[in-house]
């Protein structure tokens, strides 16, 4: 099987692994003589999950332990956090942390790292076979949500919109704001990055309904997250008329056909489950030796979900998962190691993640029932669903987003149901493909 390149899709973390390391000694300063004592409450909980398990205990100190080993005479170097309990420090200093525009030195291009910083701090450690115990215990997951919801309650405050008007270029590594004109020029970009022949002379308030212009600073956002979850203006992105059209911004990543409704998820190749995906709900069983459509999304891109379909919507369902669990076939141990692996396990964090399933009952009956699976990455712990059971949709209607952070999705159809994609898709992960605009034409019914 082709193997996924390794470069960090999207820019959620940066491909310069000194980047990394000198964020995270800046990190240090800035959590530097901290009292644990004074960490807040979900970090102590989660402090005293660990303690009083010692599988867990042993597992988070072993899981630092192993990478240091391992990555000690890597080019980039042993791990910046060396222990559990300096990771507990500084993921208490990131609660009140926004997530920063890096750029490279001198050239103001995006390097990543403006989504996923405690994502950042697990570089290696993630994908030890100690992380792999750690990451998928039930209990500690329950904790660590805790501490992400902490965090994603900060980034819905007016503190955490700082990012948006301050950086420090001369940092290092340097930051830029997120509203700055090299980093606006940069989100315009991907905005148009889906048309061949995009409009010339674009701006960030022609392509988003910004909220109030006239706000040099902030646009009008109150928070992070409200800037975060920005919309297109009227007519951005109109509804395609394919019968599937797309329903995040996203990027490409496989299609597989005749999937299995139980695999093994554990095993190399990474393949679907239906059972495992969708939570062993009784609608799996409609979906076996169907279709999955797998796209990603990019840090920089717009982040609401829309209905693929025109229907109903037969049931929803929220998933708690594990938020830093990734194929052990990706991590240290790999022919090919990823230190941040979730972003090459795409295809396995869908039966283990964070996820909303949405079940579509398609008006076509040629479609009939189908499921779209939002999958939330590392620290995106939050998909919120804004269509209930009975509610009908139109292709294009809203029906969600990602908040804090990007992630990926899936769509899958019944077997039987044989579509003709409009979009590049393999069989393989590709994670070197391009965003697709949101609405626009997604897949048509062969021999339609």
């Amino acid at each position: 099987m082709a193997r996924p390149d390794k470069r960090r899709p999207g820019d959620w973390l940066s491909t310069d692994h000194e980047a990394i390391r000198k964020w995270i000694e800046n990190l240090k300063a800035k959590a530097a003589g901290t009292d644990p004592g004074s960490y807040i409450q979900p970090i102590k909980d989660l402090q005293q999950v660990v303690a009083r398990n010692g599988l867990l205990t042993a597992a988070t100190e072993a899981m630092f332990v192993e990478a240091i080993a391992y990555a000690r005479d890597q080019p980039t170097g042993a791990p910046a956090v060396t222990s559990w309990d300096e990771f507990l420090k500084l993921l208490n200093a990131v609660m009140t942390t926004s997530p920063e525009f890096m750029v490279d030195k001198g050239s103001d291009e995006a390097q990543g790292l403006v989504g996923f910083p405690i994502n950042a701090l697990l570089d290696w450690p993630m994908g030890t076979a100690a992380g792999v115990t750690v990451f998928q215990d039930a209990e500690f997951n329950a904790a660590f949500k805790k501490v992400l919801t902490h965090w994603g309650q900060f980034l819905t405050t007016e503190p955490s919109r700082y990012v948006l008007a301050e950086g420090d270029p001369s940092s290092d590594p340097p930051t830029i704001a997120w509203l700055s004109e090299p980093a606006r020029k940069q989100m315009i970009a991907v905005a148009q990055q889906p048309f061949s022949d995009p409009p010339k002379d674009q701006t960030l308030e022609n392509i988003f309904a910004v909220p109030d212009p006239s706000d040099t600073a902030y646009l009008g956002y109150t928070s992070w997250d409200d800037f975060f979850t920005r919309v297109f203006k009227e007519g951005q992105r109109p509804v395609g008329d394919a019968p599937v059209v797309n329903a995040c911004e996203s990027a490409p990543l496989q299609v597989k056909t005749g999937v299995e409704l139980e695999d093994n998820i554990w095993a190399k190749g990474q393949p679907y489950s239906l059972t495992d995906m969708l939570n062993g709900d009784p609608l799996a069983q409609e979906f076996a030796g169907g279709t999955v459509y797998q796209a990603f999304l990019s840090a920089l891109s717009y982040h609401r979900w829309h209905s693929p379909v025109d229907g109903t919507i037969e049931k929803v369902v929220n998933v708690d998962g594990s938020y830093y669990l990734e194929s052990p076939w990706e991590g240290i141990y790999s022919d090919d190691p990823d230190p941040s692996a979730p972003n090459a396990s795409q295809p396995f964090i869908t039966s283990v993640a964070t996820r909303a399933i949405i079940f579509i009952r398609a008006a076509d009956p040629a479609i009939g029932l189908m499921a779209m699976v939002p999958v939330g990455m590392a620290e995106v712990s939050s998909c919120e669903v804004t269509v209930t059971a009975g509610d009908s949709v139109k292709r294009g209607d809203p029906v969600g987003m990602f908040h804090f952070g990007g992630s990926t999705h899936c769509l899958v159809f019944r077997p039987g149901v044989e579509l003709d994609f409009h979009v590049p898709v393999t069989d393989a992960p590709n994670l070197n493909a391009t965003n697709v605009a949101v609405r626009s034409d997604l897949a048509s019914l062969k021999g339609s």
